[in-house]
């Protein structure tokens, strides 16, 4: 198993921080080789410039200005994205993210002269998680649309493989929160990800 989990938090010592390290300990323990871009750290740029988007269609050239990530996109089976909820949607460096990354003949294919419509590029991933905290009650979350997770969970599940297994997790109501939620919070996430995995953290951890 592969591994890429991308992290969008701007400070240490969140909660959402919590939530990731759950996470990535979760993979550990099912042996998955795991690559960590933590996007606030490492100082990404979420912004689409004018020459990208001026080349967004020329590909292979277009991937040059984020290749990195691009390789490790295509790399990975395995694709887990941990945030903040902001605005009931994804914080502007996530959405920068898909902007700049989930580029043509990457995360999909351009129409040409026998398909009319976009055709799926990650085949490669066959698992997509999704893990956040929202400061709104999740009836009030659903009424709005759920616009982040709808964009992760309908929009790039549609460019991954057929099939591709899902998990999701949320902490409503995060501004009231209690010690006692944060950590039943954490113990769901823990579940999800040993559910999402198939069983390969069981197996592991018997073995060891």
């Amino acid at each position: 198993m592969r591994a890429l989990v991308v992290y969008c938090h701007p400070r240490t010592g969140s909660f959402t921080e919590a939530v990731r390290d759950v996470v990535l300990a979760r993979l550990a323990a099912a042996g998955a080789e795991v690559r960590l871009r933590d996007l606030y750290a490492e100082g990404f740029d979420p912004v689409l410039s004018a020459p990208e988007h001026e080349g967004y269609e020329a590909e292979p050239a277009n991937r040059l200005p984020v290749e990195g990530h691009v390789a490790d996109l295509m790399w990975c089976d395995t694709l887990i994205f941990v945030y903040p909820t902001w605005w009931y949607g994804l914080p502007a460096m996530i959405k920068g993210w898909l902007d700049r990354v989930m580029l043509p003949g990457v995360a999909f294919l351009m129409p040409d002269a026998v398909n009319a419509n976009i055709r799926p590029g990650l085949t490669n991933v066959t698992r997509l998680g999704v893990f956040t905290t929202c400061g709104a009650s999740w009836w009030l979350t659903r009424i709005v649309g759920a616009p982040g997770r709808r964009t992760l969970l309908r929009g790039v599940r549609l460019m991954c493989a057929k099939g591709c297994r899902t998990a999701f997790a949320a902490h409503y109501l995060m501004d009231s929160s209690t010690p006692e939620s944060r950590a039943r919070h954490l113990d769901r996430v823990a579940a999800k990800m040993d559910r999402f995995l198939g069983g390969q953290v069981r197996a592991k951890e018997a073995v060891a």
